[in-house]
């Protein structure tokens, strides 16, 4: 799952480069250079598949801009691979993978009654919901729990 990346290898005049077009723009309208892996920093789409490319051991140079990458492939490899190495960019779920929870494992469990009860009893809440989308939360709750109890009532 995730947003899938067209591409179109091309070849190059420059024997050991391999060029890629592909269906989405990775950096704006800046060129991203990388000599090696060491020159790769930040988390920008162009640096996490030039990091990816490099991972592969077939690259040894990395240029993008825009929607172009251009790789250099390294001494006695071949391009094999590195199209998905891009075309992959965006797919966060393969099969198998088992996304981490939304709530930790002591967040509040609504009670039949609307009451937010956590694990321990205490109606702890986890701290990584904001406090307006908590408020929020808390009122389509109640609001849905008086709908209910009107219904059957």
């Amino acid at each position: 799952m995730g947003q899938p990346v067209s591409v179109v290898e091309k070849p190059s005049s420059t024997p050991g480069i391999l060029r890629f077009e592909a269906n989405r723009n990775l950096t704006g309208m800046g060129h991203q250079r990388y000599g090696s892996y060491d020159d790769v920093m930040g988390t920008t789409p162009g640096a996490v598949l030039a990091r990816r490319l490099f991972d592969t051991g077939k690259a040894n140079t990395v240029h993008i801009f825009g929607n172009m990458i251009t790789v250099g492939i390294a001494d006695g490899q071949n391009s094999d691979g590195l199209r998905s190495v891009v075309e992959e960019l965006y797919t966060f779920y393969v099969p198998g993978y088992v996304p981490p929870p939304l709530v930790m494992p002591d967040a509040p469990a609504a009670t039949s009654d609307g009451a937010e009860v956590g694990a321990s009893g205490a109606g702890t809440v986890d701290s990584r919901v904001p406090a307006d989308l908590l408020a929020k939360s808390q009122v389509a709750k109640t609001k849905w729990f008086a709908a209910k109890a009107a219904a059957e009532g």
